[in-house]
């Protein structure tokens, strides 16, 4: 019975605080499907149960490790949402498997992804026959993101009305965080490009929060304390 009332107090204890961390950064684990996302939700789990059940063990050395874990993740997911580097070093970058209609075999061996991981993701989406895929990207999420050829695609308006300009492309990100992501600039979409774009709408490139060009090849600016973002 000595050993019982603690064990349970330390259970209900160790179970209010899970609530209450999950409470504050449940959706910070859900929405960041990465590597240190991932660790962490493993290791929130080992000290919980040790706190909770495991008596030979200290409770409070235990509770101020847990509270000192919590601040470490707090500080990168911080640092993580302030520069982009940090981020790309922590949460891995997304990988192109397949592009223009190919295999990208260098990417899928860089990254230790079998042609069998890449149709078991495409039959799940519903793609049976790889043909039809003109764009994969393997996300740092371990999920795959797919562009279907035009062919492929569902009927839309550029399909009824030919005045519409049907291009298949990827988006191209240009500035992120005030910073011009210079390996995604290249002709017609320069530096210059995208400065004279931002001169012409009278943005400074220091109050861009984002802009990428859109599949139609019209560059698309969000900016710092708007409502509204300039689509145009």
């Amino acid at each position: 019975m000595e050993i019982t009332i603690p064990a349970v107090l330390r259970t209900i204890f160790s179970l209010l605080i899970l609530l209450l961390v999950t409470f504050f950064i449940g959706k910070q684990l859900n929405a960041h499907k990465n590597h240190y996302s991932f660790a962490l939700s493993i290791t929130l789990g080992s000290f919980i149960a040790n706190m909770g059940f495991d008596t030979n063990l200290k409770f409070w050395p235990l509770l101020w490790s847990f509270i000192s874990l919590i601040i470490l993740y707090i500080i990168v997911l911080n640092s993580s949402f302030y520069s982009r580097k940090f981020r790309s070093f922590f949460s891995g970058k997304p990988e192109p498997v397949i592009e223009n209609g190919k295999i990208n075999e260098e990417a899928m061996k860089r990254i230790k992804y079998s042609i069998d991981n890449l149709n078991q993701h495409l039959r799940e989406q519903g793609i049976f026959d790889i043909t039809q895929v003109e764009m994969a990207i393997l996300e740092s999420s371990g999920n795959l993101s797919i562009m279907k050829k035009t062919a492929y695609e569902p009927a839309s308006k550029s399909d009824i009305n030919p005045m519409i300009q049907n291009v298949q492309s990827l988006p191209i990100e240009v500035v992120m965080e005030r910073k011009l992501i210079k390996e995604n600039l290249r002709t017609p979409y320069t530096e210059k490009w995208v400065l004279e774009e931002l001169l012409k709408r009278r943005i400074q490139l220091n109050n861009v929060f984002y802009a990428v060009i859109s599949s139609n090849g019209t560059l698309f600016v969000d900016e710092y304390n708007k409502q509204k973002a300039s689509p145009l």
